[in-house]
């Protein structure tokens, strides 16, 4: 399935096609991005009683400010009382890049990070934050369904099968559930 746009304004219906896939596969783990938590709120909402477990990934403090993050602690607290779990740490595919880039033009994280955008800035999120999952333990190296997106909100829901960042090549894509068709 194809969103006709990139955005926030897909987030209810890729949430919700992530949580139809997951009931039919039988996949219990589910990874969602959320910078500020608003996507994970939503999907601690929908997901709420229904047996999965639910990761919501957040950026790393200091990513857009020196020692600020950027989830709202108010929405982190609702999350967990609704059964989700918050991650926040390093990008796989960008912190180590950048400090590298600062002192050179040329970094490998760089490279991995641009080809799996050639498929959708969320298709790369979505592998990222199923290697920062595992990298945390909190999901096992198996399928789950992944929720990124284009900027704010979710419009990419795919299958992966996560692996730890040292692994990174072990990460396989499933599937491509839905994305949007004008990345």
């Amino acid at each position: 399935m194809y969103f006709d746009t990139a955005g926030k304004g897909n987030t209810d219906d890729a949430l919700k096609i992530a949580g139809e896939e997951a009931k039919k596969r039988g996949i219990k783990h589910i990874v969602v991005a959320s910078t500020w938590g608003d996507t994970g709120l939503k999907a601690a909402k929908l997901l709420q009683g229904k047996g999965f477990a639910l990761v919501v990934v957040s950026h790393n403090a200091g990513f857009s400010e020196e020692g600020k993050l950027e989830f709202d602690d108010g929405k982190k607290e609702q999350i967990e009382k609704l059964g989700g779990r918050v991650y926040t740490g390093t990008m796989v595919l960008r912190n180590l890049g950048t400090a590298i880039r600062s002192l050179q033009s040329y970094s490998q994280q760089d490279l991995v990070a641009n080809t799996l955008r050639m498929f959708g800035q969320g298709v790369k999120v979505c592998v990222e934050i199923a290697a920062m999952a595992a990298d945390a333990g909190l999901i096992p190296c198996n399928d789950c369904i992944a929720v990124a997106g284009t900027g704010r909100g979710a419009d990419t829901v795919a299958v992966i099968r996560a692996n730890s960042s040292n692994n990174f090549f072990q990460i396989k894509v499933r599937e491509i559930l839905v994305k949007p068709r004008d990345f």
